[in-house]
Order: structure tokens, then sequence, then C-alpha cells
């Protein structure tokens, strides 16, 4: 029976709640008549994950749509600027021993492929030193605009690193007091579905029942709804990823105003690799780690190790250190009848290149987008959706896997079983093999809304060391193409050189937007 959509129901708080609940809101608010009623269920006794600690620069539009104002994010949440990735010590080999993700394409990306100049030319210098002045941003710890630019509004490509529980903390907030997002606390303890099959209802431990339309699993790795009552079947990729392990940790500065790393640091270990985030107050510092090649002892000592290493004056054996332990893989159907699952509850894999939060961030701009106005019109949007969201997660496993691929380190039989082919996904055993003729462009990455450009494989690819078999051939020798690349590398460094004058660094850029909230 068709009926229509009026109300949505979200199962759980944290990020992958409140950002849901935010994005459906504002978008209902737009359409003024046939608002969307929104309510937020959210358990008292689970505390928040809280190590979703960094993001895409997409999460800039994300909380300029919910009309959330940035300098209040930079405030409350402790937060501070990401400007991309510094892998270290991926590669095992001498001559690149460590390499830069940026958040920004390179210069004239979308007509001029740098790589195959880069490459016909010597790659003498470093990828992304030649391709974005951004580069060099990073490598002098600037920030990615002036203190005096708009919210938003940027120099150069960037993100965040905040603390997740008050960033959730802070949406609630938002929800609730700008957006008017209805909030229970309470626990789910029945599923009432009606004739056909879908939830009609939720029977709550304080004795209410909540009705709805469309209900939202943002339960976590319990899955309450989409996995539990509809059993919707999880897909692991352990064969493909192998970390199922975290250990995290909180480490503060040395010194209130202690210098703030505008990247985040990815350290190659020998099961894994140390995730090192700097925030205004604090660092967040984790082991992502696989069990099946290191026990949980040797993990520890080696995330102690690192702390002591890079904090001076801190007692490694003085903070307090969480074990996360998870499955990487997803659902097979994230959209089941009138149950859609967003954030844990729909899948997770490694926090490598932060794919957690901006898969939430689609999830909920396609609920905000496309949100369905009656039953039928559900079934429609429900099987786009589970499309889309297979997708990307096809190629976020495929994209991690190629940080792994490559290389030479051969200190674990970690690193060895990582860089056999029989673990890759046949998508990337294929461009791996195109790559040795052609560099990555658009056609590697087509949708326009990826994930993942055809630009950043090309910052890992050739940051990990990567050289074809074949020279580069085509344009790249000839001598209009060619001189036109000179003077896009030229006007590169020449960007740099000025942004390097210009922009303040990140401690002083986070320190003058509190100064001014503080006045």
């Amino acid at each position: 029976m068709n009926r229509p959509i009026r109300k949505i129901v979200i199962v759980g708080g944290g990020a992958a709640g409140w950002i849901t609940a935010c994005v459906v809101a504002a978008e209902s608010g737009k359409r003024g008549e046939g608002a969307v009623e929104v309510v937020l269920i959210e358990s008292p006794d689970i505390p928040i994950i809280g190590v979703g600690e960094g993001t895409w620069p997409s999460m800039r539009m994300t909380l300029k749509r919910i009309g959330l104002a940035e300098d209040d994010l930079i405030r409350e949440c402790a937060a501070s600027f990401k400007q991309g990735t510094r892998f270290r010590g991926w590669s095992g080999l001498p001559q690149t021993p460590e390499y830069i993700h940026p958040f920004s394409l390179p210069l004239e990306y979308s007509d001029l492929n740098p790589a195959k100049y880069w490459l016909a030319h010597g790659a003498a210098a470093a990828f992304a030193d030649l391709v974005t002045p951004q580069a060099r941003v990073i490598e002098l710890g600037l920030a990615p605009k002036q203190a005096g630019a708009p919210e938003y509004a940027f120099t150069v490509n960037y993100g965040y690193h905040f603390d997740a529980g008050a960033f959730a903390g802070l949406l609630h907030r938002h929800a609730v007091d700008k957006l008017g997002v209805g909030y229970i606390a309470g626990n789910v303890q029945g599923i009432e579905p009606d004739a056909d099959g879908d939830i009609a209802a939720l029977a709550l431990d304080t004795g209410e029942r909540v009705t709805g339309d469309l209900f939202v699993d943002c339960t976590g790795q319990k899955a309450l709804l989409i996995g539990a009552h509809y059993g919707s079947p999880f897909v692991s990729v352990k064969d493909v990823l192998f970390n199922d392990r975290a250990i995290a940790v909180q480490v503060p500065h040395a010194e209130p105003d202690s210098p703030i790393t505008p990247v985040t640091l990815s350290t190659a270990q020998p099961h894994g690799w140390i995730w090192d985030i700097g925030l205004s107050s604090r660092r967040g510092i984790g082991y992502v780690h696989s069990s099946a090649h290191a026990d949980e002892e040797t993990a520890f000592e080696a995330l102690k190790a690192y702390v002591a290493e890079t904090s001076p004056g801190v007692d490694p054996t003085g903070l307090g250190y969480r074990t996360i332990p998870f499955e990487p893989g997803c659902r097979e159907r994230f959209w089941v009848r009138n149950c859609v699952a967003v954030g844990l509850s729909a899948g997770f894999v490694e926090p490598l290149e932060a794919s957690a939060l901006v898969l939430i961030e689609q999830s909920a701009a396609f609920l905000g987008e496309q949100f369905p106005r009656d039953r039928e019109i559900m079934d429609v949007v429900a099987r786009r959706f589970n499309e889309k969201m297979r997708y990307h997660w096809l190629r976020i496993v495929e994209f991690l896997k190629l940080h792994y691929a490559l290389g030479e380190r051969g200190d674990s039989d970690y690193w060895k079983e990582n860089r056999s082919r029989e673990t890759w996904p046949d998508s990337l055993r294929e461009k791996l093999m195109l790559w040795q003729q052609q560099p990555p462009w658009h056609d590697d990455a087509p949708r326009l809304d990826e994930l993942f450009p055809s630009a950043s494989y090309q910052y890992v690819l050739y940051g990990m060391g990567f050289r074809p078999r074949h020279a580069a051939t085509g344009e790249a020798g000839d001598e209009q193409m060619r001189k036109r690349a000179d003077e896009v590398f030229h006007g590169v460094q020449m960007k740099a050189q000025q942004m390097a004058r210009l922009l303040p660094n990140t401690r002083e850029l986070v320190s003058a937007i509190n100064n001014r909230n503080a006045t």
C-alpha cells in the first residue's frame, strides 16, 4: 500500500546519526510544504567510539549545508585544519622514504595530465612538489588560508581534524536547537513490523513506542535494524585488507602553543601503520594492525615506542589506551525495505584515508537530496542508493589496497602478503597493469561523485616510487604541450612562494579564530 513518507527515525547518535539528522532536517526545511519530521533515538548507555578525527574537504560543504559556523567547530571541538596525509616509511625504498597525498588537485588538472610530463622528463622532483603549491604549504606547516578569510573559504583545499566526541555533541545541539530534530534517549528493545514487512515502530526500554515511515540504522557494529532484524549479510574484505584492530591513545602537546601538524601522519610499522592527528588541544594517535600478524602485546609495545619517540616529556605508560576490534567489510545491501544503514552499521574498513566520515556524508547527502516522498518511490531510491554505495565501497577497498600493493618493505610477512597479487582486487590488478604504459587520469575515476579522484591515485602511485615499464609517449613529447606543462609547473612554484609569504602557520590561524570568538 502506498503512503506518504512524513517521519524519519534515526536510531543511534555519534557522527553518523547526527550528520544524517542535520542534513535531512536542513534539506527538508528548504522544501517548506511537505517538510519531514526527523527524530533521533540515542542510547544513554553506549559511548561514542570517538576515533574518527580526520575528514575529507567535503566536510566543509556538509557543515555549510546544515548552517553550522566553522568558527564554532574550531572553538568547540579543538579542531584544526587537515590538508592531506603524509606517508612515512610505506614504500621501503630509500629514494621515497615519505610522500604527501595533498587535498588539492594538480594545477590545471582538468585538461593537463601532469604525470605524463613528470615521467617523460626525469621525475627529478617529488611528484606532489611539482604539481601543487599545497605540498610546499604542508612542508612549512602553514594553514590553508589567512586569518581574515571567510568561513569555509580556502587558499588551498582542506578538511579538519577534530575531537570526535565533541563534534557529535556540537551536531546534537545544532540539530535540536536550530533544525528542530526531535530527540529521545532510550534503548531499542523491540522492532515491530507491519503486514508488508516494513518496520512500523520501535519499542524502547522507556516504555515509549516510536513510529516512523523510514528508519535509519546508525547503531554501529551491532547493526540492530539492517543486520539483526533484516539480516542483510556482512561481506568481509579481510582477504584484501588485513587490518582488524586499532589501539588508540590521546597524547597532550608538549606546550599549549606547540605547532600543529597540518596533515595526518601515517607511519608504516611491521604489522600495520600508526596514525598521528594534531588537534589544537592534543594529538590523537593509534596503531592499526592485523591480529593475524601481530598479537596485542606486540602492537601495544610498538605504539608505546612511537609515543615515546615523538612525544618528549610524555610517559607512555601513564596514558589511557583503548583497543578497538573491527571486521573490515560492508553490508551486501545498505537499504532494505524502509530501513537504511549509515556509518558503522553499513560497514567499516581501517581509517586509512579517512573514508568513514566521507561515506557518512555521502549517505546523508543522498537522503537529503533524494528523500522519497512516498513508499513506492522509496523502492526506486533504495535501489539507487544500494548501487551507489556498493560502488563506493568497492572503490575504497581498491584504493586502500593500492597503498599496500606497492613498495618494497620486506620486514614482515604482513607486507609480503600485501604485495601478493592474489590479495589484490581484480580492478586494481588491471589498473596497475594499464599504468605500466599510461598514467592514471579521468577514465580511471569517471564518476562525478568519486570519493578518490584520479589525482589521488597519482599522488599515491608516484609517491610510493612506482615507475612504469613503458616510457611516456604521445603528447608528452609534443613541444607545444611540453611548453605548456613547463609553464604550469613554473606557476606552481610561483604560487608556492607567494603562499609561503602570506599564509600563517596552523597554530596561528587556530588561535586567531579562537581569539575572535572569545571577544
